[in-house]
């Protein structure tokens, strides 16, 4: 452990549907379901606080089981902690559902969010039962303003643009005592304060959604502006930060071309991993 007492494990990379995503016959889904191998878990993160150990889950997937299973088997006696949201987009907060009494039945799970992603959830079925059963206890967070996780992690959201029909979306600014390592599965477009963000930053995992813009033939791209990950190089050309793209989309061509993958880390760029470890 050494002077880090905070851990960041990467739970999950591929878009909010998943891979194999539902309804889809794509080359990449097909592999993924005849090879267990290829199959990827929705994004989130798990912060790991090795002196209160406690886990705080970022984003509530819809593989919420299986990523909070992972976490429980590497970090045996850990508690949760809460959940930390960045939206209200399916893969992000879906898996709040799990917490509630036809399943877990957790009692008053701090679940931070923004003021208008909480009045989502204080007004929608089913996450309103959530509330009004206690099963999780909504924390208002501004953005800007860092929050403390346990005796050492420090948590940040940054407003960033997206596609906000049903809340504001935040990026993550995830510290502790030694390292900072962005979280930024969703954004529109890089612009303002996340850019610099990210530059100062030791790590990021970042939208990668679409490797280019010709993925999806018959899509209206304006319907979901997600910086490819070819311009996104060009932007982050020259950053120190240790760049990672998260949030896949199941057409994403690096999922299978080995080749673009080779230029892609001669660039200095990678992929993120489930069950990757972050030292901070």
């Amino acid at each position: 452990m050494g002077t880090h007492n905070v851990e960041v494990m990467v739970l999950g990379t591929a878009q909010d549907g998943g891979i194999p995503q539902l309804g889809c016959d794509c080359p990449h889904c097909r592999a993924a379901w005849r090879d267990e191998s290829l199959r990827r878990l929705v994004v989130s993160l798990g912060i790991v606080d090795y002196e209160a150990e406690e886990i705080w889950l970022v984003d509530a997937s819809l593989d919420i089981c299986e990523q909070i299973h992972l976490l429980a088997s590497s970090y045996p006696g850990y508690r949760l902690a809460g959940v930390l949201l960045t939206h209200a987009h399916i893969g992000h907060y879906i898996g709040l559902a799990f917490l509630g009494r036809e399943s877990w039945n957790k009692r008053n799970l701090p679940v931070l969010c923004t003021q208008r992603m909480a009045d989502f959830l204080r007004t929608n079925q089913p996450w309103k039962q959530l509330v009004e059963l206690d099963n999780i206890a909504l924390s208002i967070v501004e953005p800007g303003n860092p929050v403390r996780l346990g005796s050492t992690a420090t948590a940040t959201p940054i407003l960033v643009p997206h596609r906000d029909e049903l809340s504001d979306t935040v990026a993550w600014s995830i510290e502790g005592a030694a390292k900072r390592l962005i979280y930024c599965p969703d954004i529109d477009r890089w612009e303002g304060r996340i850019l610099e963000t990210i530059e100062g930053a030791d790590g990021a995992l970042i939208d990668g959604t679409f490797y280019s813009a010709d993925e999806l033939p018959g899509r209206d791209a304006s319907d979901i502006p997600h910086p490819c990950i070819i311009d996104s190089m060009d932007t982050f050309e020259g950053f120190d930060t240790k760049i990672r793209f998260i949030h896949l989309n199941h057409s994403n061509r690096l999922l299978s071309d080995e080749g673009l993958m080779t230029q892609l880390g001669a660039l200095g760029f990678d992929l993120g991993k489930r069950g990757d470890r972050w030292q901070l």
